[in-house]
């Protein structure tokens, strides 16, 4: 915070390696994503089977959305406050009491608290463990090491999480209905608190156990100054508002976020209205909902593809600013592909549908990995996970807005298409590259209280600013240790 110590930034060469680095945040994408991918087949059944209505369903997600909008930023910055490790582990166990409330819940209210807890627990986790990541590949390697690999790595895992997850999710209670006198047995040794659709959700607890075990024993970082109520509640709300001023600062971070923001029409879309096409497809709800599940499947696979080819395509369009345009143009096909066959069930038709849908997520993987490297080569560690909540933040809400307007226009192409422009409007933004940052100016070359130039990078001073907040250089609610990073054990 303003005024606080100046203390030497962690040297290069210290800490994990980047290698080991990104295979522990790989891990760590995986194992949060996981449990949550199991609950995407059977939540709406779980519910149903527990006598809820669709209204109180829809009440239960809106929870869920709501926490997690309110509360990203102030995560973000608390995450920069007291540290990655501590809040992703907070996010864990908090996942742990909501899975068990979803699993074993039969009332309305259990059910409301544990989609709100799983609410907070996404908007704790949005930032943190990326953040971790690249800290600790700067401190090993400096600024200037690659990025882009590591983050999609992460992307990558987090799909397969989710793709893998989906299919255990929705299989294993048909499995389970196989065996004679399983259902009821569960029922009647639990007071029928346990059926076979709330096992997934029972079995997505026991790997939070997993989650936050790994995260206290894997996440090493540096010992920061204890943080006590005062020095929580000053640096957060500062975190916030560095975090808030992002765009208005910086005109590349303004891009970032608007494209998030297109990114979220397309995602409410795709989730929105792929699920009725396949039910119309198929016939019957219940088969469509098997067909979706699929689907989904295959969409958070060429996910995790796009990621690993985000690199790649960064090296063949020449840079990570095009590598976005690039992606966003493959993301603008798809929804076009999947506009022009919404009123035709035909097998073309169909399979050039199924083609834009494969496509739109192949493009989410490959922009994700490549947007985020240019994040953070403009925000600091005072204020990565705060700069990433923002980012959450802007595809949440544009989400909500875009799902609201596809569900009130009338079904066919007209809701496709218009996701499509939102993108496509992304990426035009992409079509000039932004200017080059500036070298932040030191401590000693500036007054008391002056900030940094707009559009800076933060570059690798051998003391950090006393005060500032820029884009580039947030306010500093963390202070940097001069120990280096632990090594792994």
């Amino acid at each position: 915070m303003s005024g606080g110590p100046v203390v030497a930034a962690p040297a290069p060469g210290r800490g994990p390696d980047e290698a080991t680095a990104r295979r522990r945040f790989a891990t760590v994408s995986f194992l949060f994503w996981f449990p949550i991918g199991m609950s995407i087949a059977t939540g709406v059944l779980l519910f149903t089977e527990r006598g809820m209505g669709l209204a109180a369903i829809a009440g239960f997600y809106a929870v869920h959305s709501l926490t997690a909008a309110a509360m990203e930023l102030p995560t973000g910055g608390l995450s920069d406050v007291i540290g990655r490790r501590p809040v992703l582990a907070i996010a864990g166990l908090l996942n742990l009491a909501a899975f068990t409330l979803v699993g074993l819940g039969a009332a309305g209210w259990a059910i409301a608290l544990g989609m709100g807890l799983m609410g907070l627990a996404r908007a704790l986790s949005s930032g943190p463990a990326e953040a971790w990541y690249v800290d600790t590949v700067h401190a090993h390697a400096g600024p200037d090491a690659d990025l882009r690999t590591g983050l999609a790595r992460g992307g990558s895992a987090t799909s397969a999480a989710l793709a893998l997850g989906t299919l255990l999710g929705g299989g294993l209670p048909w499995l389970l209905g196989l065996v004679p006198g399983l259902a009821e047995w569960l029922a009647d040794a639990t007071g029928g608190l346990v059926i076979p659709l709330s096992v997934p959700a029972l079995l997505g607890a026991l790997v939070e156990v997993v989650f936050v075990l790994y995260v206290l024993s894997a996440l090493t970082e540096p010992t920061r100054p204890r943080a006590g109520v005062r020095g929580v509640v000053g640096g957060v709300p500062a975190a916030i508002a560095a975090g808030l001023r992002l765009g208005a600062r910086d005109a590349l971070i303004r891009r970032i976020l608007l494209t998030a923001s297109a990114a979220g029409a397309a995602l409410a879309a795709m989730e929105l209205l792929t699920p009725g096409r396949a039910a119309a497809l198929m016939g019957t709800a219940e088969s469509g909902a098997l067909v979706f599940a699929g689907l989904a499947c295959a969409g958070f696979l060429c996910s995790a593809l796009g990621s690993q080819l985000a690199p790649l395509v960064a090296r063949f369009a020449g840079s990570s600013e095009r590598a976005v345009l690039v992606s966003l143009g493959l993301v603008t096909f798809g929804l076009t592909l999947l506009g022009l066959t919404a009123h035709s069930m035909s097998p073309l038709a169909t399979a050039t549908a199924v083609t834009g849908y494969g496509l739109v997520y192949l493009g989410l993987g490959a922009a994700g990995p490549n947007e985020n490297d240019l994040l953070h080569r403009r925000v600091d560690a005072s204020g990565r996970a705060t700069a990433l909540s923002v980012q959450s933040l802007s595809l949440q809400l544009v989400a909500a807005g875009a799902g609201l307007a596809a569900g009130t226009l009338p079904p066919g192409p007209l809701p496709w298409l218009l996701a499509a422009t939102a993108v496509l409007a992304g990426a035009l933004l992409w079509l000039r590259r932004a200017a080059p940052a500036k070298p932040l100016l030191r401590s000693d070359q500036r007054g008391h209280g002056e900030l940094p130039p707009e559009n800076t990078t933060p570059s690798t001073p051998s003391t950090a600013p006393a005060s500032g907040g820029t884009a580039g250089q947030l306010p500093d609610t963390e202070t940097q240790e001069t120990r280096p990073h632990a090594r792994p054990l």
